[in-house]
């Protein structure tokens, strides 16, 4: 398995990610379209981003949940920072996670179908 992905590297795949249009990489677009390929890929066993996956699901599922909402009512700032934070680590690990599966995907298709001979 892959290594899982640090906060670091999704902040800094967030950056370069908002950044990438512009310089020639994939847009915004072609990464958020590419989600529902990368979930059906790793569903099927083909990519190995199931982990990574698990933890972009934990982490959306914290950021909507209802329980966290206490927090909020009586730590105000600080209940609303862990959220932040949450949110802009989840942006990066799919900008990063997306990113990682295009080029995934374009290995893979340059790949020719075949038997490896020793």
């Amino acid at each position: 398995m892959g290594k899982t992905l640090k906060r670091s590297a999704a902040f800094t795949a967030l950056a370069r990610a908002l950044m990438a249009g512009s310089r020639g990489g994939p847009s915004l677009g072609e990464r958020l379209a590419a989600l529902p390929r990368m979930i059906r890929a790793t569903a099927r066993g083909e990519y190995d981003g199931g982990l990574r996956l698990a933890m972009m699901t934990a982490a959306t599922a914290y950021v909507v949940s209802p329980v966290d909402v206490v927090p909020e009512l009586f730590l105000t700032i600080f209940g609303l920072v862990d959220d932040a934070v949450m949110v802009t680590w989840l942006a990066g690990s799919v900008l990063s996670e997306t990113e990682r599966f295009l080029e995934w995907e374009a290995r893979r298709s340059s790949v020719i179908p075949g038997h490896v001979t020793p």
